[in-house]
């Protein structure tokens, strides 16, 4: 049998509600000593235009971000690692990271918003399917509770 879709896989995180819902969809696909996530979160490069934050500030939020995954995932036996990339195309930096760290799949799980403000936002989603060599894993988003 070959490696598991889920062995070594990139798992972009964009926001702070999505590590939380990302981290619980996947723990349940992960639960195994020979798995490793590696969380990555791209912090856009404005591409000549005036960024809305500091780069120090992105970097804090994306370490932020880390946590909330790293405590989604505790009691979960896989290796945890991050990555903050830079990039002005978020998708074509994901495949870059997934093919420079050999991974398996893509995981995430899907994030809010209208069709139109996909469309105008450049999809993502649309964008990693068609470009990455290696599989797009979409994940039910699970409800995390506050409890």
């Amino acid at each position: 049998m070959g490696e598991s879709l889920f062995g070594r896989v990139v798992v972009p995180v964009a926001s702070r509600d999505d590590a939380a819902a990302t981290a619980a969809a996947l723990a349940p696909y992960i639960d195994a000593p020979d798995r490793t996530v590696i969380a990555v979160h791209v912090i856009e490069k404005a591409d000549g235009a005036l960024d809305k934050a500091s780069v120090e500030q992105r970097e804090a939020d994306a370490e932020a971000m880390f946590g909330i995954v790293t405590e989604g995932l505790d009691g979960v036996d896989a290796a945890l690692e991050t990555e903050i990339r830079y990039g002005t195309d978020i998708a074509g930096t994901l495949v870059e990271t997934a093919d420079d760290v050999a991974a398996s799949a893509i995981v995430f799980t899907p994030r809010g918003g209208s069709r139109w403000k996909q469309l105008l936002s450049g999809d993502v989603t649309h964008n990693l399917v068609h470009e990455s060599d290696v599989p797009v894993v979409v994940l039910p988003d699970r409800e995390v509770s506050d409890a």
